[in-house]
């Protein structure tokens, strides 16, 4: 996709009466507030994630062989989830955790106690630095808006924000009182323990779930109760959904000074349910045909209502890619994440990057289609060696956690159920990723799957992505996707093309331009046979084996 040089006009009649240009100098006296590096102001989801997960299980094994708390080991993972990515709930966790140390310090070594006090004041001093940097952050925008503030648009409008969240935190913490509820029920000592850390956690990530949205809430509504700062930006969306926001004189996109979730607004509050649902399914399905590949949307004008800040909420009114379109309001849907004069080019540059390789491989995709399309009339694709090693590293994890419950004493009853579960889960992940094909005729494509070959016609089609390990087709009803490792480094070292960017690039030209796709029909013997027959095999031995165990 082709974008103009310049950015895309916002109406003046979109821009606020006296609305000051966020210039690179003030955006610059802006980012020179920002706290350090150290202070995790910017880490991302699956690293915050990745990391609480690794805590979680350290404590647990510390917990079941009788070392630590339940609630100090589950609780330190949730607080280091806290530290990197809701550093609100620091004040609150960290005396708690304090507290718990204290009252554990009898029945644990000293040296562990002690690590956990230093952890705990070390991480709440680091959290104190970033939420007091965000006081002159907000000082300085304020200060760059010249004193123009005005009401955002559709102030009266209900707020929405924080409702995902509200439902998520409470089914979670659902989840947390049935594993409390059947904590007694498991066999050993040791594995009661372990569920009640589970419990524990999955209460305070219900606690979590809540906090933010009660946050983003009070934040969105203090927004619309007040006349606010107003600044002229320019915006454009990235490869994962979100907006970057960059001075209002940085046209060529060089510096991103934060990026934002945002959310589409309709001002007709008395939409009905149905409208809603139609509006956030038109907004959903413009998401994902934005995720076609790895470019970026363009550079377009906007206003933004609220002074930015890490952890602020915001309201962007930009110019839409469409001209016939009117402008874009939308309501932030996450909060304000800062990105460091650094950290800003360094994603301007592996943009940059990714572009040029997302255009090399949309080049060579259309080469390959037209060799292709001049010898065969029909395409296929299917499992390679790489699926094979992604296969075998499933099965090995499977075997390698049924082996972890297993006792010479045998399995209770809980166990029997959880592996049972997993082998099903196994035998029929296992003959799809090994037995996936892909036919391509002039009709559309052939997916085989668990019952069968299923057609998608290229009028539904609407993108064919590769996202890290996925490989990801999408069309009207559905989808489908299949995971194989990858490597980038060593692909960009030597030179080489990971088998589902090939086959996506060719699919995705196939996708565009009608003139490249096969002119054949397919038979039914090169569609791909049903899978269910293999997995049926594989479940029946799977709980032979058990049964056969018990």
């Amino acid at each position: 996709m082709t974008f103009p040089d310049e950015p895309l006009r916002l109406p003046l009649t979109a821009i606020p009466d006296g609305c000051q240009d966020w210039t690179t100098v003030r955006a610059a006296r802006w980012s020179a507030a920002l706290p350090p590096r150290w202070t995790f102001l910017r880490v991302r989801r699956s690293v915050a994630a990745g990391l609480a997960t690794l805590v979680l299980c350290v404590g647990a094994l510390v917990a079941m062989a009788g070392g630590l708390w339940p609630f100090v080991a589950a609780g330190f993972a949730v607080y280091v989830l806290w530290v990197l990515a809701r550093p609100e709930l620091v004040w609150a966790g960290a005396p708690l955790l304090l507290l718990a140390l204290a009252v554990e310090a009898s029945s644990m070594a000293w040296a562990l106690t002690g690590f956990g006090v230093v952890v705990v004041l070390g991480s709440w001093a680091v959290v104190a630095v970033r939420l007091r940097a965000r006081s002159e952050q907000l000082e300085r925008a304020v200060a760059a808006a010249g004193g123009v503030a005005v009401p955002v648009p559709g102030a009266g409008a209900p707020v929405r924000r924080g409702r995902v969240l509200f439902a998520l935190g409470f089914v979670v913490l659902a989840l947390g009182a049935l594993s409390g509820g059947t904590a007694g029920l498991w066999g050993s000592a040791q594995d009661q323990q372990g569920a009640w850390v589970v419990t524990v956690f999955l209460a305070g990530l219900g606690v979590t779930a809540l906090a933010s949205a009660w946050l983003g809430r009070q934040r969105a509504g203090a927004l619309r109760g007040a006349p606010v700062p107003v600044l002229r930006v320019l915006v454009r969306d990235d490869a994962q959904g979100g907006t970057e926001v960059y001075a209002a004189d940085d046209p060529a996109a060089e510096r991103p000074l934060f990026t934002v979730d945002l959310a589409s607004f309709d001002e007709d509050d008395e939409d009905t349910d149905e409208d809603e649902e139609q509006d956030g399914d038109d907004s959903l399905q413009r998401v994902l045909l934005g995720l076609d590949d790895d470019t970026f949307g363009p550079v377009r004008e906007a206003v933004l209502y609220g002074a930015p800040f890490d952890g602020a909420e915001v309201l962007v009114v930009s110019a839409d890619e469409d001209p016939e379109q009117p402008p874009l309001t939308e309501w932030s849907e996450g909060p304000v994440r800062p990105l460091s004069p650094d950290a800003g080019r360094r994603r301007a540059a592996r943009q940059r990057e990714l572009a040029a390789d997302s255009l090399q491989m949309e080049l060579q995709g259309r080469e390959l289609a037209e060799q292709q399309a001049a010898v065969s009339k029909v395409r296929h694709w299917r499992a390679g060696w790489l699926d094979w090693v992604a296969t075998a590293l499933l099965v090995l994890w499977g075997l390698w956690l049924g082996w972890l419950w297993f006792d010479e004493s045998g399995f209770s009853m809980w166990k029997l159920a959880l592996l049972t579960l997993l082998g099903l889960y196994g035998a029929v992940r296992v003959p799809q990723k090994l037995a996936w094909r892909i036919t391509a005729d002039r009709s559309g494509l052939w997916i085989a799957g668990l019952r069968g070959p299923r057609h998608v016609s290229w009028d539904d089609l609407r993108f064919v992505r590769r996202r890290s390990h996925q490989l990801k087709i999408d069309w009207q009803d559905g989808d489908w996707a299949v995971s194989a490792p990858r490597w980038g480094w060593l692909q960009r070292r030597r030179g080489l093309t990971h088998p589902y960017d090939a086959l996506a690039a060719e699919l995705t030209a196939m996708r565009l331009d009608a003139e490249l796709r096969p002119t054949g029909e397919s038979g039914a013997a090169e569609r791909g046979r049903p899978v269910w027959p293999m997995a049926a095999v594989l479940a029946g031995v799977w709980v032979v084996a058990l049964v056969a165990v018990r």
